[in-house]
């Protein structure tokens, strides 16, 4: 496995590779890699030659008054992590790198990132179109991985690739999750003791409302209500609903009233600061 720093480094990386032949598949991640992110890699590592994995924390992605500075690093576990999983590249470009000075171009999905997190977090989803479409030039995928924890991202990302004519195929992976059902994520590390221990309701909530689902209740409120009732009920510390919604699943437009199409139950929850979100699939 080899580490490459450098934009022209990896261009030609990337450019050498698909004159050979290769097909190369992308995992753009932002760093302090947990089971999540590895089983993208696993799937990457299926389907392509060559298996790029990019590590950045992408500044433009968090608002002022996000967590950009608490947002866990571990670059020397990352690495490794990448290498025992058989990736081939590791991309690790700096803010300078990405965003040089009188940098002032952006990429923007209109419709569909302005709901769900897009709502409470104004310019997120133009900062992660921008730094993908940047990854996707530099890198040349045939191939990228996203995980379905971060939905709309995964909706996003489709959108533009399909908008701008990206020659990408996006492939979502399924929710990895912890022993006691929370969403893998790297925020998870920042949770104190006693949110960790709680945060699992989240999932319990949804999953509570999902089998009403399967029971036939087909009543989007109805079990938006279901999902709060069970937070309020379970979590003992101070938490905050952002959102509980049904969405469209194909579509990703919002459901209210009766659920007539597969459809998606999302939530993001703050949880003793950090912001967890999470999603099932009814």
């Amino acid at each position: 496995m080899q580490q490459i720093k450098q934009i022209k480094e990896i261009q030609t990386f990337a450019l050498e590779s698909r004159r050979a032949g290769k097909t190369i598949a992308l995992v753009p991640t932002m760093g302090f890699l947990h089971d999540g992110h590895l089983k993208l890699m696993q799937k990457a590592r299926e389907k392509a030659d060559l298996v790029i994995v990019s590590i950045f924390v992408n500044p433009i992605q968090f608002g002022p008054s996000e967590d950009l500075d608490r947002y866990p690093r571990d670059l020397k576990g990352d690495l490794a992590k990448c290498d025992a999983v058989g990736v081939d590249v590791v991309f690790t470009p700096t803010n300078k790198d990405l965003y040089p000075d009188l940098f002032q171009t952006s990429v923007d999905v209109k419709e569909i990132s302005k709901g769900l997190c897009g709502a409470g977090r104004p310019g997120h989803f133009q900062g992660v179109t921008t730094v993908v479409s940047k990854l996707f030039n530099l890198t040349l995928p045939n191939i990228a991985f996203f995980g379905e924890k971060d939905f709309q991202q995964l909706a996003v990302i489709r959108r533009m690739v399909t908008d701008l004519n990206f020659p990408i195929e996006i492939v979502g992976v399924p929710i990895v999750r912890e022993k006691d059902g929370l969403a893998m994520s790297s925020r998870n590390a920042n949770l104190p003791v006693r949110e960790r221990k709680e945060a699992p309701y989240i999932y319990q909530a949804l999953s509570y409302a999902k089998s009403l689902y399967e029971q036939g209740n087909r009543d989007s409120e109805e079990l938006r209500r279901t999902v709060l009732d069970k937070l309020e009920e379970k979590i003992k510390s101070p938490f905050q609903v952002e959102y509980i919604k049904v969405y469209d699943a194909l579509n990703l437009t919002e459901i209210n009233g009766p659920i007539t199409t597969p459809a998606i139950l999302l939530i993001a929850v703050h949880l003793g600061g950090p912001r967890l979100i999470d999603n099932l699939q009814l």
